[in-house]
């Protein structure tokens, strides 16, 4: 573990602790938008385990990645903190040792932490062996690979055995039955703290069992109607039943996970949540994959069950950035929030006590790349009901997400919405003087923390 000070915090006052703290098991995939769920309406997606989950807990339906892309969210969901004060907007670089973590923190307060799956935290070299020590940022069990989308063939490490290992058949399935493993050995003595990170559904879309592409035909699934007609081809089909087959496949996963919760005896102790890094455009306004402000990039699907001290199920819209999820979590266990945390703790909406909320969550595009190559650079804000977004040379999007959930009327340069606009641009003013972000170009910021740079804005990496 790093060399931090993890006791110079504030306790928290949203939560008192418990006579024993609970367990936190935290389940989240890789690129899975919030609208590809059955609880949300979704008239094609087979997800029954997870709809079960959602009617059982709090299930918050503006949820956001404030900066959407791999390696920006996972710094900011083990840190609290943001992507420019981490140094963490691209992907591929590695998480400095000098950051606290929420493994940290409850290794501190007596938790066992474990991390199994996709990591994407420890810097170009995306097959490499993360050492036992301070880059394994305070987890102790540990099976992982840093980055890989090989499903059916897998890389990852098994403790402190250097030796590259295979997961055995689908990666994610293998996975999840390593934490099952984990959650029925585990005894009740002392608290664990288990993350379980899948890399599907991210793309490719076809490297998933032939059982689940089965269940989707492509020419009968539904298109938003925010895919332009140049993208309803029957490439952008075939990928949306790929898709929606690894959800299925994770899915069936989550269930033998949730069995095995319920049958230690611990599932009324412990505080489950289901998430994702991002979403996937799929062709939704004419784009592929992330990076962009529009609801199928930013919006996660996020559920935390907390049988032992939740208020009733219930959907909640309040806007819940990732930053906000490590001071609930350990606000939730009754543990220290480290003084360098920016979000907010919102465990108050899981056990149903009177509190502040935030009224929109912070988004941006800091450096693009990739798939987002040559960008624009842009900022923006996410309400319950509007989102905003300007780039560097000026207010770009405005929707009515109420009126218009696909997003398909662009309200930015209509006369009737000026005041709006003011308001949302100075909310969005507020946060950037908040997190200390003057809005520079990608490469500025590129160029401050010594990132090399390749021929799409991206950090180079290596297989």
């Amino acid at each position: 573990m790093a060399d931090h000070d993890v006791q110079a915090v504030e306790e928290p006052a949203a939560a008192s602790a418990p006579t024993r703290r609970p367990n936190i098991l935290f389940v989240f995939a890789d690129q899975w938008r919030a609208s590809a769920t059955g609880y949300s309406g979704n008239p094609d997606v087979q997800t029954p385990h997870l709809d079960a989950l959602a009617s059982e807990g709090v299930t918050f339906t503006t949820a956001v990645a404030n900066c959407p892309v791999c390696t920006p969210y996972r710094a900011s969901l083990l840190t609290g903190r943001y992507p420019l004060s981490t140094g963490l907007f691209v992907n591929d670089v590695r998480l400095p040792e000098s950051e606290i973590t929420i493994a940290e923190v409850l290794a501190t307060q007596g938790h066992d932490t474990a991390y199994i799956g996709k990591w994407h935290l420890d810097g170009p070299e995306r097959s490499a062996y993360t050492p036992p020590g301070p880059r394994r940022q305070g987890f102790d069990f540990w099976a992982v690979g840093n980055c890989t989308h090989q499903y059916l063939h897998s890389l990852y490490y098994l403790g402190d055995d250097p030796t590259p290992r295979t997961w055995e058949g689908y990666d994610a399935h293998a996975q999840a039955d390593l934490a099952v493993d984990y959650i029925e050995a585990h005894g009740r003595e002392r608290p664990y703290c288990l993350f379980l990170s899948w890399g599907p559904p991210h793309n490719p879309y076809d490297r998933v069992p032939q059982r689940y592409l089965d269940l989707y035909d492509p020419s009968t699934l539904t298109l938003p109607a925010n895919v332009p007609p140049e993208w309803r081809t029957e490439r952008t089909r075939r990928d949306l039943a790929g898709y929606y087959a690894h959800i299925t496949a994770l899915d069936e996963s989550l269930g033998r996970i949730l069995a095995a919760l319920e049958g230690s005896g611990q599932a009324e102790n412990t505080v489950l949540v289901f998430t994702s890094d991002h979403g996937d455009m799929l062709g939704s306004q004419g784009r592929h994959r992330k990076q962009w402000p529009w609801d199928e990039s930013i919006r996660v699907p996020l559920v935390v069950r907390y049988p032992r001290r939740q208020g009733d199920a219930r959907l909640d819209d309040t806007p819940f950035s990732v930053v906000d999820l490590l001071p609930t979590l350990l606000a939730l266990c009754g543990a220290p929030i480290p003084e360098a945390v920016e979000g907010t703790s919102l465990a108050h909406l899981v056990t149903g006590e009177a509190g502040d909320a935030p009224e929109e969550a912070l988004i941006a595009s800091i450096a693009p790349f990739s798939e987002a190559w040559p960008g624009p650079e842009w900022r923006g804000v996410r309400t319950r009901r509007y989102t905003y977004a300007r780039t560097l040379e000026g207010p770009w999007l405005l929707y009515d997400n109420a009126a218009d959930p696909a997003q398909c009327r662009n309200l930015i340069a209509e006369p009737g919405y000026a005041a709006l606009r003011a308001d949302l641009d100075e909310r969005l003013a507020h946060w950037l003087r908040r997190t200390g972000d003057a809005f520079l170009p990608g490469a500025a910021h590129m160029a401050q923390y010594g990132y090399p740079r390749g021929d799409k804005g991206e950090v180079p990496y290596v297989l």
